[in-house]
């Protein structure tokens, strides 16, 4: 390493907004802007065209009118490492450094826009409540966006003291995790005993990590307990769904007290797909994995002979529920990319005509048989 490598490094450790996660890697990143005089900080919240960034010399607002682009996905967020500068009024947001991660989902919108959530984001805590029936296809949706956004995921089952039997809290565990392979599922309770506070905080202490859910789902309950403090005003859920009204409103960034950084975020009514075609097939692994063994490479898991994943449904191996799900995401993805890929319509109209042609044949062949009968 060189001397000047060596003192990057050494001036990141030291940094005062280490704790917040700067490091070597963003310090090498924001040397251009250094040399220009200009201040680097980390947006900890966005509200109406400003935004609070917090830099070495504490938290400052500067207007965000230099990095709001027509395009959303490229607009600062919550998370972004940005060069400010040192003075003015109002400050402006000159630029943001390149994310490492962005968690970005589908708007509700029919315009089919995609909305960045939280940048440079190193796990994706999704919060599931226990006071209501799993919904495992939600979980599956959070879990595509949180693999496609670099990120890695964590189930966290909240209000798990209204589960007091060991062996059923087990078994809602065992079905997540069979919902959520290769991602740690923790069931956690904030009244009383401390329950899997522990197991999570050790997770979310290192790096930064973005707390999502729905509404109810207990997200600014468990920001206070990792916080060890009232920082996020609570209400109290309906009896008559479970769900509750948002609490958080904006995407706040907070440093932990023992390590590590956590942005909450309001409870999302819905969770769209945006372009997550590698998430998807993160989520659903082992259907991948059986693929591999059947007959024909390009098996669609309907009908075809020597079809693995069929013959896995047929033992138990893989439930069906698992197969309908990770088909209605990839049509539902496959829809959205559509929208924004004039190459990949032409692709499915092309695909949609083949087998239109395929089954109008198949047609034509039956009736020819009969008649010959």
């Amino acid at each position: 390493m060189s001397s000047s490598s060596l003192q990057r490094s050494s001036s990141a450790a030291s940094h005062p907004l280490q704790p917040y996660g700067w490091d070597a890697g963003w310090a090498a990143d924001f040397a251009p802007y250094e040399a220009e005089g200009l201040l680097p900080g980390r947006v900890v919240r966005v509200d109406r065209g400003q935004c609070d960034v917090v830099t070495a010399g504490g938290l400052m607002r500067a207007d965000t009118a230099f990095v709001t682009p027509h395009d959303p996905l490229r607009v600062v967020c919550t998370g972004d490492w940005v060069a400010v500068e040192p003075g003015g009024n109002p400050r402006y947001v000159r630029t943001y450094l390149p994310r490492r991660t962005a968690f970005v989902r589908s708007t509700s919108s029919q315009r089919s826009e995609g909305q960045i959530l939280a940048a440079n984001v190193d796990h994706a805590v999704i919060a599931v409540s226990l006071a209501a029936e799993l919904d495992l296809g939600r979980i599956e949706r959070f879990l595509a966006l949180a693999w496609e956004s670099g990120a890695q995921p964590v189930v966290v089952l909240t209000k798990a003291d209204l589960v007091p039997d060991p062996v059923t809290l087990s078994y809602l565990v065992q079905d997540v995790e069979t919902t959520a392979p290769g991602v740690a599922v923790v069931p956690v309770s904030c009244l009383g005993d401390a329950g899997g506070l522990d197991t999570l905080a050790a997770i979310v202490g290192g790096g930064t990590s973005v707390l999502l859910g729905q509404s109810g789902a207990g997200k600014s309950t468990l920001a206070n307990a990792l916080l060890g403090e009232d920082v996020m005003v609570v209400q109290a859920t309906r009896d008559v769904d479970g769900k509750g009204r948002h609490t958080t409103t904006t995407r706040n960034l907070l440093a932990l007290p023992g390590g590590g950084v956590l942005i909450d975020t309001p409870g999302l009514r819905g969770v769209g797909l945006w372009d997550a075609e590698t998430g998807v097939g993160q989520v659903f692994s082992e259907i991948a994995e059986l693929a591999e063994r059947c007959r024909f490479h390009d098996c669609a898991h309907e009908a075809e002979p020597g079809c693995a994943v069929l013959a896995a449904i047929d033992t138990g191996e893989l439930p069906e529920r698992r197969l309908q799900s990770y088909r209605k995401l990839q049509r539902e993805n496959q829809r959205i990319v559509a929208k924004t890929d004039a190459r990949l319509r032409a692709e499915i109209r092309k695909d949609w005509k083949r087998k239109g042609a395929i089954g109008k044949a198949a047609m034509e062949a039956k009736r020819g048989h009969h008649w010959r009968s």
